[in-house]
């Protein structure tokens, strides 16, 4: 062998070995094993998103009692966050509610149940304690609408993560639907309803806030109050009362008008948030019923407000 041939041979064993040296010597000591195994690891895999399945619930109906059953690939569709229906409605949908009312026309004692699903990751920015109950509700208000009495509606919601919204975050038919038929010869549930509506009569639900603001902020159990009047105008056919209340600065005509303006804000409120006009009547008293003395500011205050109750 000559002696260029060895030099060379030697120069690449050299290469060989300081490569092999350098692996196990930085890796080990300077960056650490698991950094290295980690990096490799990097590079070997590739993390990929997961992708959940859109999930897309029928329009389905069926009384186990009776000989009503009514399957629909359409439904009533939302976006995330939001209560209110998203249109058009398929005619197919409409056909079907047609159908569901003929059918309750003939059966008084059965009830249409309806529950609406919300994620936990979702905002409520309703009037209803959950999406799910405003969601109901929509769909409650379309029923009626379209000829279903609301006396044979009932409405729940319920938290569900398990829908899915597709990419454009509509959440196809986040509801359930069920048909009930009651007992004609037990009247508890009808008794339990008319104590738990004078409870509201007694104890009505009372906003203070500035006439024209944007919005109302409704704590939690003033949201269920809501849905508990709600309740009582569906199913005893009473009406909601909004009335507007001031205190007695200023003009005496002057603060009716503002007491109205109150009522009529509060009522825009309601509607916005499914409450059907047609079941709200506002009116004024402007500062006629005060519940405190108008001596001091914070008794004014009080004075200033919207009670909503019914009749």
């Amino acid at each position: 062998m000559s002696k260029k041939t060895s030099y060379l041979l030697g120069i690449i064993l050299t290469i060989i070995l300081g490569t092999i040296l350098y692996y196990f010597l930085c890796c080990s000591v300077c960056c650490g094993k698991e950094t290295c195994k980690q990096k490799q690891n990097e590079t070997k895999s590739v993390v990929t998103p997961e992708i959940k399945e859109v999930t897309k619930n029928a329009f389905a109906i069926s009384d186990a009692n009776g000989d009503f059953n009514l399957n629909l690939n359409d439904n009533f569709n939302f976006k995330t966050s939001n209560f209110s229906i998203l249109q058009p409605v398929s005619s197919n949908i409409g056909d079907g509610v047609l159908k569901l009312k003929d059918y309750l026309l003939t059966n008084p004692l059965k009830t249409v149940d309806i529950t609406g699903f919300y994620k936990s990751d979702e905002t409520n920015n309703s009037a209803y304690p959950n999406l799910g109950i405003a969601r109901a509700n929509e769909v409650k208000n379309y029923l009626v609408l379209h000829g279903v009495s609301s006396k044979q509606i009932d409405t729940n919601g319920k938290l569900n993560d398990a829908i899915n919204p597709d990419e454009n975050s509509t959440l196809f038919g986040p509801l359930s639907f069920g048909v009930l038929t009651a007992d004609a010869s037990d009247t508890s549930s009808m008794e339990a309803l008319k104590t738990a509506c004078d409870a509201i009569r007694e104890n009505p639900l009372v906003l203070h806030f500035q006439t024209g603001q944007a919005s109302i902020a409704l704590t939690a159990d003033q949201r269920q109050k809501i849905a508990d009047i709600s309740h009582c105008v569906d199913k005893l056919g009473v009406k909601m009362q909004v009335v507007g209340h001031t205190d007695n600065t200023g003009n005496a005509a002057k603060n009716v008008v503002l007491g109205q303006q109150r009522a009529d804000f509060a009522k825009d409120y309601l509607t916005k948030n499914g409450i059907l006009e047609s079941n709200i009547e506002t009116s004024s008293k402007g500062p006629q019923v005060p519940i405190t003395d108008n001596a001091t500011e914070e008794g004014r205050a009080e004075n200033r407000r919207t009670v909503i109750t019914i009749n």
